[in-house]
């Protein structure tokens, strides 16, 4: 259940409000525009993000092992859908933090933002939110190296699994196959990237934010609309790595957006998702037939 909020007032420590919330099984959920920790609002939704997001799991067989493992997502569907209609889809590559198996955490940030009301009516969509398991990553590398690593022959047993939740959800959704946008932030923008190098015709665009990628796969995304963020000031993962990855499909003949934050540190998703123009940017992409 959701309720709002109205008038105008201060929030002097978000991230406080953030924990207590959690703790209560609800988030809170600011205005786009909000940024940082002491910030002036006009509206805030106390939402329960967990009755929005449709819990699911998938068993993977281990490769050369009769062992399975679970895979835990969640899935947000279109407020209010028409008969016949298509909807977009977008999947979101959570950070280390939100790691586990309670299938929860990982709603944080984007999943929580879109699921907000005025969202859900503007930007009517499905968000496809897979969770890490604990101590396992989306790219297997450093993300403290300014420099990149041959991306792997095969991707993380993670990150295949996100490619078997994406088919479960074309499968099972109206989602229109053109309409695919890949997003994540930290270790979900090394994600991003590795994903989007692996399968750049599958997405519509990508939305990597302070991660890194391998420039050796510049060329696979040329074609692929791009708008990466990273603030110039990340003591966690270097903005080296954007730029060497921007440089990289520049010098391929790709034209992506690079949006680098002066004095941000590491968390250059909160202004990046929440800048309104980049998620109109994000839902006007659309492959080619």
């Amino acid at each position: 259940m959701a309720f709002c909020v109205s008038g105008s007032y201060r929030l002097n420590s978000l991230k406080a409000r953030w924990n207590i919330c959690r703790a209560l099984g609800v988030f809170l959920i600011l205005a786009p525009t909000v940024f940082g920790e002491d910030a002036t609002v006009s509206t805030a939704v106390l939402l329960d993000v967990n009755t929005l997001y449709q819990e699911h799991a998938i068993d993977l067989k281990l490769a050369g092992s009769e062992t399975f493992v679970e895979f835990r997502y969640r899935l947000l569907s279109p407020a209010v859908s028409a008969a016949g209609a298509k909807y977009p889809l977008v999947i979101f590559l959570h950070g280390a933090g939100e790691r586990g198996q309670d299938n929860r955490k990982q709603l944080k940030y984007l999943p929580t933002w879109l699921a907000e009301p005025a969202a859900r009516e503007k930007y009517p969509c499905f968000v496809l939110a897979p969770q890490c398991r604990m101590d396992e990553r989306w790219v297997d590398i450093s993300w403290a190296d300014k420099k990149s690593t041959p991306q792997a022959p095969r991707p993380t047993i993670d990150l295949a699994a996100v490619i078997a939740a994406l088919d479960d959800v074309l499968n099972r959704n109206p989602v229109d196959p053109n309409r695919i946008y890949l997003t994540g932030l930290s270790m979900g923008g090394y994600g991003c990237w590795d994903l989007g190098a692996r399968m750049p015709d599958r997405f519509a665009a990508l939305l990597p934010i302070c991660g890194g990628g391998d420039e050796r796969t510049a060329a696979r995304f040329t074609t692929l609309p791009i708008w990466c963020f990273h603030g110039d000031a990340d003591q966690a993962v270097p903005v080296e790595r954007s730029r060497s990855m921007i440089e990289a499909i520049k010098a391929a003949g790709g034209t992506p957006q690079y949006s680098e934050l002066p004095k941000v540190g590491h968390d250059s998703w909160t202004p990046a998702y929440g800048d309104p123009a980049v998620l109109d940017w994000l839902f006007s992409q659309k492959r080619s037939e």
